[in-house]
C-alpha cells in the first residue's frame, strides 16, 4: 500500500541556522560553483552537500559567514562577500578577525571544536594563544572584540546568540550518545565541552596560569564596606582569587591605547583659567558662538585630539601587523579634564570599549 509523503527530514543544526539566516536578512542558496559567496542583496550562497569535506557542516559555514557580517559592520550586508576581494592578501588580517572572533564567541557555548573552521586557515585557528585577545595592538583582535560587541545589537541580535544556544543544546545531547567504529572518523560532537560560566556570570574566561580577578585592570576597591569590586560585572563585589574571566585585561597603558583623546569622546573641555588657553593657544578653539561665553575646547583633529600623535598601524615583526604608540603632545600642559581621567575608571572602560579596545 502507498503512502503519501508529508512532510521532509531536515537535519535539525541546518533548521536552526537557516532559521538564523532569515531572521538576520539573508536568503541560502546551495550551490556547486561556490564554497561560501554573498551577493550584497541578501543571498548567502554555499556549496552544495558534494563540495564540503567530511568535517564541513551547512550550520558551520553560515556561522562563519554572519562571524564576518560582525567584524565588517552592518553596512556590509549591502556589499558582495561582506566588502572583502578575497583575491589577495590584503584582507588576510580580516579573516584573522573574524576567526579570533568565531573562536570566542564559539567558545563560550563549547562549541569550539564542533564549529573550527574547515579551510586553510585551520592552522592559524589551531595556533590561536589561550587568549586570541590578548595583543590589542594588533588592528586584527581590535576588529574581532568590536565584532564580539555587535553580537548583541540588531540584525544579528537575538538570532545568532539563540542559534547557538539551540546548537549546544543538540551537540550536547548527541556527545553523549557518540561513538565512531573502528576506523571512522569521529564525530566533532564527541569533543563537545561546555565550561561553566564564571562566579560573576561573564563567560569563564582561558585557563591561562595566574589570571585571576585580583590581576585584572577593571579590579578596584570601593562602595560599601570598601570591597573589592569589578568595573566588568558593573561593579559587583568579586574574590581577588577568582579565576578569570573572558573580560580580564592586565595592568592598562595609556600609550596603547589612547582611547580618551580618540574618537570615544567628541569634545575636550578646557577651562578658562586652564594654563594650555595661554601656553599653548593652537589647540585651542573658542566654542563661545555656539555654547556661551567661556566655553574652550581641545581643537579636534578629524576624530581625534590634534594633540594626540601615534595610533598608525605598521607592519610587527614576525609578520602581522601592530599599532604605533600614543603619545600627547601637550601632556604637560593638558587641560584639567585631562588630568581628572582616571585611569581604569568607568569613564576609562567605556572609551575602551567604544574603540574596540574592550570587550
Amino acid at each position: 500500500m502507498s503512502r503519501q509523503v508529508t512532510h521532509r527530514y531536515i537535519d535539525p543544526l541546518a533548521e536552526v541556522w537557516l532559521g538564523a539566516a532569515r531572521a538576520v536578512g539573508l536568503r541560502v542558496e546551495r550551490r556547486a560553483d561556490a564554497y561560501a559567496s554573498t551577493d550584497g542583496r541578501g543571498t548567502l550562497v554555499i556549496g552544495d552537500a558534494a563540495t564540503l569535506d567530511a568535517d564541513d557542516s551547512l550550520a558551520q559555514m553560515i556561522f562563519h559567514e554572519l562571524c564576518h557580517s560582525l567584524v565588517q559592520g552592518e553596512a556590509s550586508f549591502d556589499q558582495p562577500d561582506w566588502g572583502l576581494d578575497n583575491v589577495g592578501d590584503d584582507d588576510f588580517w580580516r579573516e584573522h578577525a573574524t576567526l579570533r572572533l568565531q573562536w570566542v564567541l564559539a567558545g563560550r557555548y563549547g562549541l569550539r571544536g564542533f564549529f573550527a573552521p574547515t579551510t586553510d586557515f585551520r592552522a592559524f585557528w589551531d595556533a590561536l594563544p589561550a587568549d586570541p585577545l590578548a595583543d590589542r595592538g594588533d588592528p586584527a583582535v581590535v576588529a574581532a572584540i568590536a565584532g564580539l560587541r555587535r553580537v548583541s545589537a540588531p540584525p544579528w541580535a537575538p538570532a545568532l546568540e539563540d542559534a547557538l544556544a539551540a546548537t549546544a543544546s543538540i551537540v550536547a545531547t548527541a556527545s553523549r550518545w557518540s561513538a565512531a567504529a573502528p576506523g571512522e572518523l569521529p564525530s566533532l560532537a564527541a569533543g563537545y565541552a561546555l565550561a561553566p560560566p564564571h562566579p560573576t556570570g561573564l563567560p569563564a574566561g582561558p585557563a591561562v596560569a595566574g589570571r585571576t580577578c585580583g590581576g585584572c585592570a577593571w579590579r578596584f576597591v570601593g562602595g560599601a564596606g570598601a570591597k573589592v569590586r569589578c568595573r566588568q560585572a558593573g561593579d559587583a563585589v568579586v574574590a581577588d582569587a577568582w579565576p578569570a574571566c573572558e573580560r580580564w585585561e592586565a595592568a592598562l597603558d595609556c600609550q596603547a591605547c589612547g582611547a580618551c583623546c580618540r574618537e570615544a569622546y567628541h569634545a575636550v573641555a578646557v577651562a578658562p583659567r586652564d594654563p594650555v588657553r595661554k601656553r599653548r593657544p593652537d589647540y585651542v578653539v573658542d566654542r563661545g558662538e555656539d555654547l556661551g561665553a567661556g566655553r574652550y575646547e581641545l581643537r579636534r583633529a578629524g576624530e581625534r585630539c590634534a594633540a594626540l600623535d601615534g595610533g598608525a598601524v605598521v607592519a610587527a615583526p614576525g609578520g602581522g601587523r601592530t599599532t604605533t604608540r600614543y603619545l600627547c603632545v601637550i601632556y604637560d600642559d593638558r587641560p584639567r579634564t585631562c588630568r581628572d581621567f582616571t585611569l581604569g575608571s568607568a569613564n576609562c572602560l567605556t572609551a575602551r570599549r567604544r574603540v574596540g579596545l574592550s570587550l
